[in-house]
């Protein structure tokens, strides 16, 4: 079956997000104590939401902290920070643009306020059909009810679509609901999150290629 939708991650796979994360991550603690934490730690971190971000560092540096609280001060700083240095990555747009001939979504664990945001205030959101964040589903990626509810949107079968993603998350997401997966090698991901991907790229551009061979 030929591609008719592209599910994209967006932290890590369409923008470099992780300064902001970080300085929002540093804003929520500083007021307990706790040592700046630096953006190679963040992206280590990252992936399955805000609240999991803020649980796994309180786990490890202040578990007697509340995480709500602190979940509610990163929110609110990140808010008004999510593009101070968040930068696409190279070739994004063009890539965009260049897949005119298929439909595309975001699906995120960030909130999907905030991912419509960050997609809005660097110049890509109009690209997409459709965007979905880790409170738009009942369950967040791994979990393949995300990626099920995108597909469902559009009427199209798992082997019409293609998941793009720099995490575990987004494997284990493909693989669950029988989409294809393409690893983004460039992205946040840990070392081995691609074993069984269905594809790999280097860099974002080189996905245009495959589709382009998936659909003859």
């Amino acid at each position: 079956m030929p591609i008719k939708l592209i599910i994209f991650d967006l932290d890590g796979t369409l923008v470099n997000t992780s300064a902001d994360i970080t300085a929002a991550l540093n804003h929520a603690v500083a007021p307990y104590g706790i040592p700046p934490i630096s953006v190679a730690e963040t992206i280590t971190l990252v992936g399955e939401g805000a609240r999991a971000l803020i649980d796994k560092v309180l786990r490890a540096k202040a578990p007697h902290i509340d995480p709500s609280t602190v979940l509610k001060a990163f929110i609110a700083y990140y808010a008004d920070h999510m593009a101070d240095r968040a930068v696409p990555y190279p070739g994004a747009a063009e890539v965009l643009a260049a897949l005119s001939q298929v439909k595309k979504a975001v699906v995120s664990n960030k909130m999907e306020a905030l991912s419509v945001g960050v997609l809005d205030a660097l110049g890509l959101l109009h690209y997409f059909d459709y965007v979905s964040g880790g409170d738009t589903s009942a369950e967040k990626k791994p979990s393949a009810v995300p990626i099920l509810d995108v597909l469902s949107r559009f009427a199209l079968q798992p082997a019409e679509a293609l998941l793009v993603g720099d995490s575990i998350y987004d494997m284990l997401a493909a693989r669950a609901s029988g989409v294809r997966s393409v690893a983004a090698l460039y992205g946040f991901g840990s070392p081995g999150f691609s074993e069984g991907a269905d594809f790999t790229i280097g860099r974002l551009g080189e996905l245009v290629d495959i589709v382009k061979r998936l659909n003859g």
